[in-house]
């Protein structure tokens, strides 16, 4: 079956039933056509919207999607959800596994649960808001997306990463920020401790402003940018020295 079928019996299948949104069901569709048929949306984009039943845990739901469309995922998934996202809102009414929008370009991705390891890995933008917590590694390496965390993150989150934002309104495990670049950490309760290079700075009027523009984008109204630590690199490790060679 061709992708533009798939699109259209999904569509048809929507109608026949009397809803305005088409429904994928992966108890009885494969996770290939799935992705096929996002994959095959057009790229200027309709705002369709679009649910996925039955997920029961699988890897590579709603992957690398270039459209700007409304998918929403009702139940929990395995590891790599909405993988290389670009310009498409990803809702994941469940929890998800490791890797959840790793590698995200563009777009919103929101998990209504906890995230696994890696959360928003690698990701060059979009925003990814996790409404409970997040496990170790949240962040790591990102170089560019926004990562709103809810609840609290693990040990080892926004390693080496390199731009964006990590907000956290819960608390944040050990080495936070290890071989941190120029991404910035903002964190509303304790930190377990910091990693290599990472050090408490100050909040100036433009970290408050960006903060309150990031609350605001990830539907968060009752929380004050005030109550916020930042956190960022001392650039201590930008170029070798060897009064440092442990800290590398």
């Amino acid at each position: 079956m061709t992708r533009s079928r798939l699109i259209a019996e999904f569509h048809m299948r929507s109608y026949e039933e009397g809803t305005h949104m088409p429904v994928f069901d992966l108890a009885t569709t494969t996770l290939r056509d799935l992705n096929q048929s996002l994959h095959a949306l057009d790229k200027s984009g309709a705002n369709e919207q679009f649910e996925v039943t039955n997920p029961r845990g699988s890897h590579a739901v709603a992957v690398g999607i270039d459209a700007a469309v409304d998918v929403h995922i009702k139940g929990s998934v395995g590891y790599y959800c909405a993988g290389m996202n670009e310009t498409a809102t990803i809702t994941v009414h469940g929890n998800a596994g490791p890797g959840v929008a790793e590698n995200m370009m563009s777009g919103k991705v929101v998990i209504k649960g906890d995230a696994s390891q890696y959360a928003g890995a690698t990701a060059h933008g979009g925003l990814l808001v996790i409404e409970g917590n997040a496990s170790s590694r949240c962040g790591i390496s990102m170089k560019g997306i926004d990562i709103v965390v809810k609840g609290n993150i693990g040990h080892m989150s926004a390693f080496m990463a390199q731009s964006g934002n990590l907000v956290v309104l819960g608390d944040a495990g050990d080495a936070l920020g290890d071989s941190l670049y120029e991404a910035r950490l903002f964190v509303r309760g304790t930190v377990k401790s910091l990693g290599a290079d990472c050090i408490k700075k100050d909040m100036r009027p433009e970290h408050i402003e960006l903060l309150s523009k990031l609350l605001e984008d990830a539907g968060i109204t009752d929380v004050k940018p005030a109550e916020f630590t930042r956190y960022g690199s001392a650039r201590t490790l930008y170029n070798f020295n060897i009064d440092n060679a442990d800290a590398y």
